[in-house]
């Protein structure tokens, strides 16, 4: 079973990991897609989360993995319907993720119009951060997220800069799902995603929250 651990020694089960499409301006130009009217929700399997020092292995059946460097929710009591007013405080903790999609496969699916799981939820998909206790983070509207890869900077974006933010995205959510303990939210990526190939190692960082350091299986 997959944890994720907070900076406390605290250790939740890892239940749902729900994932917001499409919320920063310039990632939706950057890959020529439509801006969506509401969140774009997907979901990853529990078995795709690695943790810090894990190795991503890309599938044989893609030739373009993206890395997308995003902040990460992690639920501490759930529940359905939940207000906008009293969504962070459903948040036991803050981290950073990596959301690989295998943009070559996604993008054949999507023309198809079928779904595209195999392009965001195969294992090592999902890199996670250990959370840093969600009291410990002023406003979650005002974190830098970087991302670099074999130490050039590819990713640089502010969650100031969300078309849904935090708050929205848990309440959006707890309107379809019912939000439980070890729920993991992944809140979109900015600008400057980009292709990774075996070899290379990938660091991305929220200063003052979390920092993930992965490399890809050569």
């Amino acid at each position: 079973m997959k944890t994720a651990r907070i900076t406390t020694g605290r250790e939740l089960p890892i239940g749902k990991i729900l994932c917001i499409g499409r919320n920063y301006v310039d990632h939706i130009r950057e890959l020529g897609n439509e801006t969506p009217s509401a969140p774009v929700v997907f979901m990853k399997p529990a078995s795709s989360v690695i943790g810090d020092g894990g190795e991503i292995v890309i599938p044989a059946y893609s030739a373009n993995c993206h890395h997308e460097a995003e902040l990460a929710l992690l639920v501490g009591h759930g529940g359905k319907n939940i207000p906008e007013v009293e969504a962070l405080a459903s948040l036991a903790g803050y981290g950073v993720a990596i959301d690989l999609t295998l943009r070559d496969v996604q993008d054949e699916l999507k023309k198809k119009g079928l779904p595209w799981d195999i392009a965001k939820g195969f294992d090592t998909a999902c890199p996670l951060s250990e959370f840093v206790p969600a009291e410990r983070v002023g406003d979650p509207q005002q974190l830098t997220i970087i991302m670099t890869v074999n130490g050039e900077e590819r990713q640089h974006g502010n969650t100031a800069l969300m078309i849904n933010p935090v708050a929205s995205i848990i309440s959006h959510l707890s309107t379809i799902f019912t939000l439980e303990p070890g729920d993991v939210i992944l809140t979109g990526t900015p600008a400057g995603v980009s292709r990774i190939v075996p070899g290379d190692r990938l660091t991305a960082e929220i200063p003052g929250v979390a920092m993930l350091r992965v490399s890809v299986k050569a």
